[in-house]
């Protein structure tokens, strides 16, 4: 009987502990459940509010968004209209400087010279005080620049700087593109460039030597262009278009590696062509504030005669030149309207102070390169990758 007590009560006490072990196992379950309960709706709790605020915010950013559109459209409007007057604004001081240029080199003898009565003056044995006869030593061309009549914009072909021209003698075009390289394209005529895409339908020309800068120069079916593999032998090469081959080269020592314009530091030196022949611009060092020019004999290089501008290279960009009359062209390094602001004549006609004033419209940027054609009076530039052409009106020296 004692056993079986025994066992009866160790039945009881297994049973009631294993009670107790549920039991507590079953409100640790109950507990996690509601704590995972709580966590879940303080998510949901923070989603909502999230949801709430980016809904919030994405009204915002459109409302934000329609004003600035409506600004931005306000602001082109008023851009727009301040471009165009601008334009109109540059287009009168273009007009006003034309009417308003400086005579050159005027006295009185000047009056007699544009009424034609120096002749019959002369044949009378008179002569007016004040006068001095110039005879022309170098060039006997006769015109001055007076201003530019038009300007044309054809396209826009490779880099920001190079060069374009056209033969005096032909209707052949030249581009240069870039500041070096051995490669030159040809066209038939300005027309055939123009409708080309790029240079793609060109002939390109192989040179026997790279071209160093924007101032290579085109007459009579030869090629002028600078060559420099050092710093202080600068060549000339001429280069004949039809034969294919160098005929000649001319070394043109210089003190150390300088740039005939400040801002154009890739153009050593500029080769130039007009009526008279050939000319070479450039600077012997960099101390040399001023310009150089010599004339130069297209046939065989001889260099025949030197100058000293005098106009200054800092701050110019281009130069050309007109009847033996240098125009160098100048601007800012922050890119504004090119000027000519320094005037030389070969034979002491016209100067600076009495030129006339010539302001180039603003375009683009300044001009690598600027090359007259003295066939049609027309410049053939090159700013920023833009082919442009400038028609110019021409007048007759005073003194001449």
């Amino acid at each position: 009987m004692k056993p079986v007590l025994l066992l009866l009560v160790s039945t009881a006490w297994t049973f009631t502990g294993a009670q107790h072990y549920y039991q507590g196992l079953m409100d640790y379950l109950e507990n996690r459940l509601l704590a995972i309960e709580d966590r879940m709706q303080f998510w949901h709790e923070q989603s909502h509010r999230y949801h709430t605020e980016l809904q919030d915010f994405k009204k915002l950013t459109a409302e934000t968004m329609a004003g600035l559109r409506s600004e931005h459209g306000t602001l082109s409007k008023d851009l727009e209209g301040a471009a165009a007057q601008v334009d109109r604004v540059e287009r009168e001081m273009d007009y006003v400087e034309i009417q308003t240029s400086p005579r050159a080199c005027a006295n009185k003898a000047d009056r007699v010279v544009e009424q034609e009565a120096w002749g019959q003056r002369e044949s009378r044995g008179e002569e007016e005080d004040g006068w001095e006869e110039l005879h022309s030593e170098v060039s006997d061309c006769v015109e001055i620049i007076s201003g530019i009549r038009s300007v044309k914009i054809l396209k826009r072909v490779g880099s920001p700087k190079g060069t374009w021209t056209r033969d005096p003698r032909s209707s052949k075009v030249y581009i240069f593109n870039g500041t070096s390289g051995d490669i030159i394209y040809q066209f038939n005529s300005v027309l055939d460039f123009s409708r080309s895409p790029g240079v793609t339908g060109s002939r390109q020309i192989r040179l026997p030597f790279d071209w160093r800068g924007a101032g290579s120069a085109v007459y009579n079916d030869y090629l002028y262009y600078i060559k420099q593999e050092d710093e202080i032998d600068l060549q000339v090469v001429k280069y004949d278009l039809l034969g294919g081959s160098v005929t000649d080269v001319a070394m043109f020592p210089v003190e150390s590696r300088a740039t005939v314009y400040s801002l154009n530091p890739e153009t050593v030196a500029d080769l130039a062509v007009d009526g008279e022949g050939l000319w070479l611009l450039y600077a012997t060092s960099d101390s040399e504030p001023n310009i150089n020019l010599a004339k130069m004999d297209p046939d065989t290089l001889d260099i025949e005669q030197i100058w000293d501008t005098g106009c200054p290279r800092e701050n110019a960009e281009a130069s050309f030149v007109v009847c033996g009359t240098v125009y160098v062209v100048y601007n800012t390094r922050l890119a504004s309207r090119s000027r000519v602001q320094c005037v030389f004549d070969v034979n002491d006609v016209v100067i600076s102070e009495e030129a006339p004033l010539l302001y180039f419209p603003r375009r683009y940027g300044a001009h690598a390169s600027l090359k007259y054609n003295p066939e049609e009076t027309q410049l053939y530039g090159w700013d920023d990758g833009y082919q442009i052409v400038y028609r110019l009106t021409m007048k007759r020296k005073l003194l001449v």
